[in-house]
């Protein structure tokens, strides 16, 4: 039990922080979907980036393979979080696992991944009890509540995520050339579906497919990795200031 409260005590900051994020997705939500659906997307998904791409192509009415391949191509590192994390973590069943997969977010994966203390199973449901909690709690209150609240504010609520991306990518940007090009690549691509009247008329789940792909070679190719990646647990203690959604 004492792994459990030490669990949640480190996830109180992550809860604060996702309770705000999920306001503003909620309050977003509703503008296409049903309050009561943009809550079990949020109980069942716990991925703002997803979540907020997955209901515009939803509003939109795209396809299921449009919806599939954005959403997987955007949570689609969380795999890759779980598989490093679980090089620390202790061994316990495939359903436990599975369910500590579930709750992995950017986040939740930086704390773990630099926490001196052993990384069990009860520290794991610790750290994420408070987050999920407070991500569900707060899509209930932004979708619920919107129709009470002023429309100023709720106008002021709809660029909170488009400010949460920005806060994420202008920190690495100014300390590396490689993300800050794929950046740029990624802003041109996506000023282009906008104007060019050609490319305009593509869905958004397919836009959002191309500009990453485009952006992330165009990356790997001028700025290849010329040595071996360093132990992540040492690079996520030096960059343990930062977050991600």
């Amino acid at each position: 039990m004492n792994d459990f409260i030490y669990g949640m005590k480190k996830g109180i900051p992550i809860a604060l922080g996702y309770f705000a994020v999920s306001f503003s997705f909620g309050v977003m939500a509703v503008t296409g979907i049903t309050p009561l659906m943009a809550t079990i997307i949020s109980a069942t998904n716990l991925t703002s980036s997803g979540q907020y791409a997955g209901v515009k192509l939803i509003i939109q009415n795209a396809s299921y393979v449009e919806i599939f391949l954005t959403v997987l191509l955007i949570n689609i590192r969380y795999s890759l979080m779980s598989i490093s994390l679980s090089q620390k973590i202790e061994d316990m069943p495939i359903g436990v696992k599975l369910l500590i997969g579930f709750g992995i977010t950017d986040e939740i994966y930086a704390v773990s991944i630099t926490d001196s203390h052993k990384i069990n199973a009860k520290y794991m449901f610790g750290l994420i009890s408070l987050p999920f909690v407070a991500w569900v709690l707060g899509t209930v209150v932004g979708a619920f509540g919107s129709q009470f609240f002023n429309q100023d504010l709720l106008k002021a609520m709809g660029i909170a995520l488009y400010a949460m991306f920005i806060a994420i990518i202008i920190p690495d940007a100014r300390k590396s050339k490689p993300i800050l090009f794929v950046i740029l690549i990624a802003a041109i691509i996506s000023t282009l579906f906008y104007y060019v009247p050609f490319i305009k008329e593509i869905g958004l789940g397919f836009k959002i497919i191309i500009a990453t792909v485009i952006a992330a070679l165009l990356g790997a190719l001028i700025f290849p990795i010329e040595e071996d990646l360093e132990d992540p647990e040492v690079e996520f203690k030096a960059k343990s200031g930062e977050q991600d959604v």
